[in-house]
């Protein structure tokens, strides 16, 4: 019998190889997301579009299911005490960061304080003031070490409550509680999250980022749930033009459109039904009225601009009937609540409504002699923008003389969130938990990250701090009550639409479940070949 050569050897080696890779070819995911990230940083964030790739780079104590639910994450059990203040938590032996060292307690302890450094300026600090101490910490009253997290061991955390926060294990899946690796954070300091410095422990690592063009992030081989994980590689394109993004998805360019150009849904619904998803969206879509600024700081010219506006007219024909007129900042079913207090014009024609604003306008020293000058800044988008058009003709009614500036998504929100000027600025608020509290402390007067308005009022404040201490959950619910009730008198945030989400998804893409609060990680999901 002759033997082959080592040539001839290598040379089959060779083609079974090539066969090998042919046969398990990169599933990659062409993803159309909302924007750029203005940070990849967990303890910095504040977007839904920072969101979509964190929780594919970072894993939380807990994390949320395709069906939304929310599901051990990094720890794979915990207790809480009677009490409900203590949360033990058990971390998974398996939880590795991607460089393959182990994640430990010690990494979420530093994470959290990290977070609640006044000098991280993080956007989310005050969401974890639940933790006992956390408010002193952020304020720089009490040093980090007295915050109520503590590593009883490697793979045990201890957290412990100021009072009962029933939506805490929800909280823990929010994108600013992911921990972060300390070393990479201490030797590249803000640089760490650049492509090749960082260091995450989510489903996918991070590849590259050329800005306005795509983010390349690629399957994380040391992920405790890799083998679970189908897609190799997720590219993601910030594609601002809903448009824009229609017409990729409809060329076969792009697997899933994060939102849609509202103007477009019949030629949709007309060429490819079956890619269309709407669901129920938790959260609200509204106007900030910069209470700083001469004339908007008076509650009758802003009750007068929310009294105009014909919110049932934006739901129908700007939004196509896949928006809810929104009456109340929180929306109503909110888990842990009561039905919330309305706006006391709710059922007023919008006719009477129109005769009362200009009542309202003229007792603020308005009218046709001196006409009230509004400005609206919104972020890029052909909804915000059909919206802000139709609202500046609604206040042509009443008398009020309206521009409209549209600005990048992108310096948008970070704009607002650093104290910047404006008179009215379109807003949106998707809740991080199911819960009233996610929605009314962004009015609390030491939220200056997202109380856009500059609202302060200490009866309000009172009133959140008082519900946050309060443990049983009717008590809590009529405090909440309260509070926003007050905040629908003097209006600082308009309510204008309770959202649902629109997207565009490829009948090739599997996993992408609807939910409440609009998440969909990368790791649940699969591509047909």
């Amino acid at each position: 019998m002759a033997f082959p050569s080592l040539k001839s050897l290598l040379l089959a080696a060779t083609i079974i190889a090539g066969t090998s890779f042919a046969a398990h070819a990169q599933v990659v995911y062409e993803r159309g997301n909302d924007a750029d990230p203005e940070t990849l940083d967990p303890h910095k964030t504040s977007t839904v579009s920072e969101a979509n790739i964190l929780m594919d780079l970072f894993e939380g104590l807990t994390t949320y299911a395709a069906d939304g639910s929310v599901i051990p994450g990094v720890a794979e059990s915990w207790e809480v005490s009677d009490d409900l203040l203590t949360y033990t938590f058990h971390l998974r032996d398996d939880a590795r960061w991607s460089n393959g060292e182990p994640v430990t307690a010690d990494d979420f302890v530093y994470s959290f304080q990290r977070m609640l450094n006044p000098a991280t300026a993080a956007q989310y600090a005050i969401m974890l003031y639940p933790i006992a101490n956390a408010q002193g910490v952020n304020e720089g009253t009490m040093p980090p070490e007295m915050l109520g997290a503590r590593a009883i061991d490697p793979s045990t955390l201890e957290v412990t409550l100021m009072a009962p926060a029933p939506y805490f294990l929800q909280m823990l899946a929010h994108q600013s509680t992911f921990p972060v690796y300390r070393p990479n954070v201490e030797e590249f300091g803000d640089t760490f999250v650049r492509p090749g410095n960082l260091i995450s422990n989510g489903a996918y690592t991070l590849q590259s980022f050329t800005p306005n063009d795509r983010i390349v992030l690629v399957k994380n081989p040391m992920f405790h749930d890799a083998a679970n994980v189908a897609i190799d590689q997720v590219n993601y394109y910030p594609i601002q033009d809903r448009s824009a993004c229609m017409r990729r998805f409809e060329a076969g360019e792009i697997d899933s459109c994060s939102d849609v150009a509202l103007e477009q849904l019949d030629y949709i619904l007309a060429n490819f039904p079956e890619a269309y998803r709407e669901a129920p969206y938790l959260g609200t879509y509204y106007y900030a009225v910069d209470m700083r600024q001469p004339g908007f700081d008076d509650v009758r010219v802003r009750t007068a601009l929310s009294m105009a506006i014909d919110r049932e007219f934006l739901a129908e024909d700007i939004w196509a009937n896949t928006m809810v007129p929104a009456y109340s900042l929180v929306p109503p079913g909110t888990n842990n609540y009561v039905e919330p207090p309305f706006l006391s014009f709710m059922n007023e024609s919008i006719l009477d409504r129109e005769d009362m604003a200009r009542e309202l306008l003229a007792e603020a020293g308005f009218g046709p002699n001196n006409p009230l000058q509004v400005n609206i800044i919104h972020n890029a988008g052909e909804n915000h923008a059909n919206t802000a058009t139709a609202i500046a003709d609604m206040w042509a009614n009443i008398g009020v003389q309206t521009t409209i500036e549209a600005q990048e998504s992108a310096s948008f929100y970070p704009y607002l969130q650093n104290g910047g000027e404006f008179e009215v600025a379109r807003a949106g608020w998707i809740a991080d938990y199911n819960d009233p509290q996610n929605f009314l402390f962004m009015l609390q007067s030491n939220n200056p990250s997202f109380n856009y308005a500059h609202y302060n009022n200490p009866e309000y404040d009172m009133l959140m701090e008082e519900a946050g201490r309060t443990p049983d959950l009717d008590a809590r619910a009529q405090l909440l009550y309260q509070a926003e009730e007050l905040a629908m008198r003097d209006e600082p945030f308009i309510p204008l639409m309770h959202y649902s989400s629109h997207s565009l998804v490829s009948t090739g893409l599997h996993g992408w479940d609807d939910t409440l609060q609009n998440f969909h990680p990368t790791r649940w999901m699969s591509l047909d070949e």
